[in-house]
């Protein structure tokens, strides 16, 4: 039997009372921290995923300087590709570019399915030198991974896209093809999110985060549900609290839940209480301040956390997060005033 969880964060990921709501943010360590842009500035993104000692030094940047609720592993959801056969890079001023994309059927099957204890060894290894410094401090760690439709994305544009034209495409022309190609997707990402955990992660977050800017609720169900299902299902054995992350899925946002995780996380274009109905409260939410509040004065910023926590309404199983990732212009201060003031205003309702 599972011991019931301490921690706040873990708590909420089971919908159980906790001491306030807990808060950890998407893309916490990143370029708004000096620190971070000092490494940053003599190392490249790839370097830096595989170096197990930076990777660990670089999660442990906004843990040390605020006081989160969690840490999550510093790594990026594109390299479980590169391990499959294709060539990323990391372009200064284009982001991430596959030098290799796939165009037809045959770059589906000539795709690899490789264990991640090959291929992903050295940010295993990060979680297993974090552990330690980590449960010194009581802060549970987050491991994570691409859900199939955002990773396929990316492998057949090539990179980022804002039409999603040849994913489609392709899905189209191509829908046995399509499925091979989810099938292979889902099955690397369930060994790398399953080793992430055997390596310490004390939860695990699938950032699906295209899927709702390109598909509608027809495609979703017919290309992309089946395989996220098949995904969270071969989860269900690593025992931690797994948390489900799509953007742009209002319109269809229990078929979202219905696919899988223990948390549905919810971006910052629906309101939280409708969300949270939408999916049951029974079901821990996580979520979903606009990122760009943070940029803002805070008699702003601390109108916007109050909307979120309003609309959470004072229920068990809310995580305090953003509804997408930070940006790199955030203010230091803003990132720590966010946090004690969610910490002080629910300790005080509860």
């Amino acid at each position: 039997m599972t011991p019931e969880p301490t921690t706040p964060f873990l708590r909420a990921c089971r919908g159980l009372p906790a001491a306030y709501t807990p808060v950890w943010l998407m893309r916490q360590a990143g370029r708004y921290m000096p620190e971070y842009r000092e490494i940053r500035g003599r190392v490249s993104m790839l370097d830096l995923i595989n170096n197990p000692e930076l990777a660990a030094e670089v999660t442990l940047q906004p843990i040390k300087t605020f006081n989160l609720d969690a840490a999550i592993i510093f790594a990026d959801i594109l390299p479980p590709l590169i391990g499959m056969g294709l060539k990323l890079e990391f372009a200064p001023s284009e982001g991430p570019v596959i030098h290799n994309p796939i165009r037809q059927p045959y770059d589906v099957d000539i795709l690899a399915v490789p264990p991640a204890t090959e291929t992903m060894g050295a940010t295993l290894k990060a979680i297993s030198l974090l552990k330690p410094e980590l449960d010194s401090r009581n802060i549970p760690l987050i491991g994570f991974a691409g859900a199939p439709f955002t990773l396929a994305s990316y492998a057949i544009e090539g990179g980022g896209s804002k039409t999603y034209l040849r994913t489609k495409a392709f899905m189209y022309q191509h829908p046995a093809a399509w499925k091979r190609l989810m099938i292979k997707l889902a099955t690397v990402q369930a060994d790398y999110l399953l080793q992430q955990a055997r390596a310490g992660a004390a939860a695990l977050q699938i950032f699906d985060s295209w899927v709702g800017l390109a598909l509608g609720r027809a495609d979703y169900l017919r290309f992309v549900q089946p395989y996220n299902q098949m995904l969270f299902n071969q989860l269900k054995t690593a025992n931690v609290p797994v948390i489900h992350f799509s953007t742009g899925t209002t319109a269809y946002l229990p078929d979202v839940a219905a696919s899988g995780g223990d948390v549905i996380s919810v971006d910052w274009r629906m309101p939280l209480g409708w969300a949270w109905g939408q999916i049951g409260y029974e079901r821990p939410i996580q979520g979903n301040l606009d990122p760009i509040a943070l940029l803002a004065p805070w008699r702003e910023l601390r109108y916007q956390i109050d909307a979120v926590l309003e609309q959470a309404g004072g229920r068990d199983g809310h995580i305090f997060n953003l509804g997408h990732g930070l940006f790199p212009e955030t203010p230091v201060d803003n990132v720590r005033r966010l946090i004690d003031y969610v910490h002080e205003k629910t300790a005080n309702d509860a």
